[in-house]
């Protein structure tokens, strides 16, 4: 049983030293901000009044030390893993035979954005579920974010890559003989890159939307439409909502594929710039009907923000898209399905595709991903957006417990 032998690696909490945060808050305080005028509908961009009423709170208000005990009530872990320096977060399981999970996250996510479901997930009768469900969950920074930092000598990092890296984590570091592993974004590529190198040592896998592991290879990678116009005729709600949908990737995927260093040195710099850029997508990408505090809490951007600043992780981060074009994916073999390990895939209705209604998601997704994947749990909810496990985690839980079962 994987929970009752000793742990393998001496906890690491998280510790912040106070001149970094002096340095964040004289950075604040110096801002030089642009005119943004006719800019209150947020159609240029993030809106300069609740960005700066965001900054002053950062500034003023925002207690990080406050944030920094919630993130060490989780045991936290620094290691190295073939040269990489791997952080992640452990909650052991509580149940007759905990089955170790490893989740992954995506951008501009953290490994934060789990903390709503890990305890569900690890403990499972404290929140009135069957203890047999019970998971030993390691969470950990990608690559290149977060804690999991700094990079110099590993630039090309991209998912890929990190499947490796966590199959080494999960097998040789922590020993784990087999495992279950779950993701959702670039976490999600991740997840798949597992089920389709390393299926004979998973339980499972278990991801959001289930994109094919190509999808950043070719030379228009960064382009939805691969230079296709939209075609003519259609209805004009459809047209809406491909436009809508092209608006809501189209800067995000052009810049961090073809020019993330250019756009690194200003994140970087500037702390409000970088709250800026995460910000949009944190608000555009999330279910939050245009009020992203709906979904995020200020606090809880700002944690998840100093979690990019104090780690110096924006620049390695935006990186992964580029590198999954530069280093594009391989086949390791060529059966069919391309992932062999059993999959779940939890679908939330803010990202189905134009002109598919959540009853239909499923067997959409089903005949675009054919010979890709085993899917056995497929799950389409009306609510919740990019950030699943955080939007709508009692959903998250269910969708995972429910691929798992009879497969531990």
């Amino acid at each position: 049983m994987p929970g009752s032998v000793p742990f393998p690696l001496e906890p690491s909490p998280i510790h912040v030293p106070e001149e970094a945060l002096e340095d964040l808050r004289t950075r604040l305080r110096l801002t030089r901000w642009p005119d943004d005028t006719g800019n209150g509908d947020w159609s240029y961009g993030v809106g300069r009044a609740f960005l700066q009423e965001l900054a002053e709170y950062w500034r003023d208000e925002y207690d990080w030390r406050k944030a920094e005990a919630g993130l060490n009530a989780y045991e936290h872990y620094r290691t190295e893993v073939d040269g990489v320096p791997v952080h992640f977060m452990r909650k052991p399981g509580v149940g007759p035979d905990p089955v170790p999970l490893i989740l992954s996250h995506g951008w501009p996510w953290t490994f934060w954005h789990w903390s709503k479901v890990i305890g569900p997930l690890a403990d499972p009768a404290a929140y009135g579920g069957d203890p047999a469900d019970a998971f030993d969950v390691i969470v950990p920074s990608l690559p290149g974010f977060g804690f999991s930092t700094p990079l110099p000598d590993h630039p090309d990092m991209n998912f890929w890559k990190a499947a490796d890296l966590w199959h080494t984590l999960m097998t040789r570091t922590l020993g784990y003989g087999k495992y279950a592993a779950a993701g959702c974004d670039i976490g999600g590529l991740i997840t798949s890159q597992l089920g389709h190198k390393y299926p004979g040592e998973l339980y499972a896998i278990h991801i959001g939307s289930g994109l094919n592991l190509d999808f950043f290879t070719g030379d228009r990678a960064w382009d939805l439409s691969r230079g296709k116009p939209l075609p003519e005729g259609l209805p004009e709600d459809l047209h809406r909502q491909f436009v809508a949908m092209e608006r809501r990737n189209a800067v995000h995927l052009c810049a961090h594929t073809l020019d993330p260093s250019t756009l690194a040195y200003g994140l970087t710099d500037s702390p409000v710039g970088m709250l800026a850029w995460l910000l949009e997508r944190w608000w555009s990408w999330s279910d939050c009907g245009g009020d992203v505090e709906t979904v995020f809490t200020k606090d809880d951007l700002l944690t998840h923000a100093m979690i990019y600043w104090v780690n110096n992780a924006i620049g390695t981060s935006v990186r992964y898209y580029a590198n999954a074009n530069r280093y594009p994916w391989t086949p390791v073999h060529d059966r069919r399905p391309v992932v062999e390990a059993p999959v779940g895939i939890t679908f939330v209705g803010y990202e189905n595709p134009p002109g598919v209604t959540t009853g239909q998601r499923a067997g959409f997704w089903s005949r675009m991903r054919e010979g890709w994947f085993d899917p056995v749990n497929l799950t389409a909810h009306d609510e919740g957006g990019h950030f699943i496990p955080w939007e709508v985690p009692d959903a998250w839980v269910g969708d995972l417990r429910r691929t798992f079962r009879g497969r531990r």
